[in-house]
This record gives C-alpha cells, structure tokens and sequence, in this order.
C-alpha cells in the first residue's frame, strides 16, 4: 500500500480550507484517511498552515510520498530540510549535535524572513489605506469645488438679468414722452396743411 500525504479538501465554494492528512493513495481526495497532519488555509495572507511536525517528519522517515502541494508546505515549514539532516546522521555525515545546530540557524533565518514578510505586507496595507483616504479627500475637494462654481454660474445670469431688467424700464419712460411729442408733431402738420389749402384757393 503507498502511503501519500495529501491534501483533503474543505470549506463551502471560493472559500475552500485544506486538510493535510496521510492516505492510502487509492482512496478518493475527500474520502477515507489514515491520519491528519495539519491544516492550510490560503484564504489568508500570509496562509495560514498549522503543521504537526513530527508526525510529518515520522511518515516521510517511513517513505511517503507528497503531492506538490504538499511538498511545498512539508518544505516551507521544514520537514523536508529537518528529513534531509537525519538522513545525514544514518550516512555518517553528521552528528545529531550538528543536525539541531544547523535546524536551528535554519529555523532562525526562516522566522526573520517571515517576520519582515509580515511587516513589509503592514505597511503596504497602511500605504494602501492611506493613499485611498488622501485619493477620496481629493475628490471631495474637487467635487465641492465644481458645486461652488455652479452655484456661482447660478448666481451671475441672475445679477445680469436684474441689471438688464433695470434700463429697459427707464428705456420705456423715455419712450413715452417721444410718443407724446410726435402726438404734438401731428396736429401742427395737420395745421400747416390746412393753411396751405386755403392759400391755394
């Protein structure tokens, strides 16, 4: 029987978490399982993997196989690199002394990496925030700005339209008297006709 570790899968549609467990490799991906490893959830950043890394480290002393999924956490959290030291010990190359000293470094290295992963990933999620905020107070600004020039577009035809109202009424007061002063114009006309008429007989 080969033994494979695997991922199972869980979690509802587009929000799917992960079960690493020890299987036949007969069995189906959801079904039967000898044992579980841990669990990866990639829905968060950075993933998150809860590993039991002995019990890891115990199946691939025995000869399980890994999916490639697999073998990417078993490595990134140090099963496969801890695997290759005690096969050092068995050859002879190493002492376990050496085999913890050099886990360890290892292991020191790996937290600082993740550490400014994470501070780095902080400080790009408050640059993010803080340019959304500075890009929406912008547009604020500008948005209240054209509100302020419409309301003054509104309020210049509107001084225009009372200061022309104005000089038309004066125009018409003026107009009156000129009609008044060709009423006086006609009859004088009238006058010097009638004159004119009775010169001629």
């Amino acid at each position: 029987m080969a033994t494979k570790i695997r991922l199972q899968r869980h979690g509802k549609k587009g929000k799917a978490f992960y079960h690493i467990v020890a299987a036949d490799s007969r069995a189906k991906r959801d079904g039967k399982f000898i044992e579980k490893l841990g669990i990866y959830n990639p829905n968060t950043d950075p993933a998150t993997i809860d590993l039991n890394f002995d019990k890891a480290l115990d199946w691939l002393q025995v000869g399980a196989e890994m999916t490639d999924t697999a073998r990417a956490i078993l490595s990134y959290k140090g099963v496969l690199y801890k695997n290759h030291l005690i096969n050092g010990i068995k050859k002879g190359a190493l002492t376990e002394a050496d085999v913890e000293k050099k886990f360890e470094a290892w292991l020191k290295e790996k937290e600082e990496k993740i550490a400014k992963k994470a501070d780095s990933l902080g400080k790009n999620a408050d640059k993010a925030k803080a340019d959304r905020l500075k890009a929406e107070a912008e547009k604020a600004e500008a948005r209240l700005k054209a509100i302020e020039a419409k309301a003054v577009e509104a309020e210049a035809p509107a001084a225009e339209a009372t200061t022309e109202e104005a000089p038309a009424t004066e125009e018409t007061t003026e107009e009156a008297p000129a009609a008044e002063e060709t009423t006086e114009e006609a009859p004088a006309a009238e006058a010097e006709e009638s004159t004119e008429e009775e010169e001629s007989k």
